[in-house]
């Protein structure tokens, strides 16, 4: 393998910015925020969904933003 052409992997936080919910696992994003887990400090990566707000995971759904958009839609075309 030719050295000096891989991206660094290293420990990173990934935190669920819906739920709060944090895990480590390995990763080569870069990042500038970082946070304290479990007594050490890694580089912070946020996601959106995780296995924590997933539907599939957690068995129920979470209608967040659509609620508003049915509610508008319905009340623009009706259904009848």
């Amino acid at each position: 393998m030719k050295k000096d052409i891989h991206p660094e992997y290293r420990p990173v936080v990934f935190q669920d910015t819906s739920t709060g919910y944090q895990f480590l696992s390995g990763s080569t994003k870069k990042t500038s925020e970082t946070v304290e887990f479990e007594g050490a400090e890694y580089p912070l990566v946020r996601v959106e969904i995780s296995s924590d707000s997933h539907p599939f995971y957690t068995g129920r759904q979470k209608f967040t933003q659509a609620d508003g958009r049915v509610d508008r839609f319905n009340k623009k075309y009706g259904i009848k």
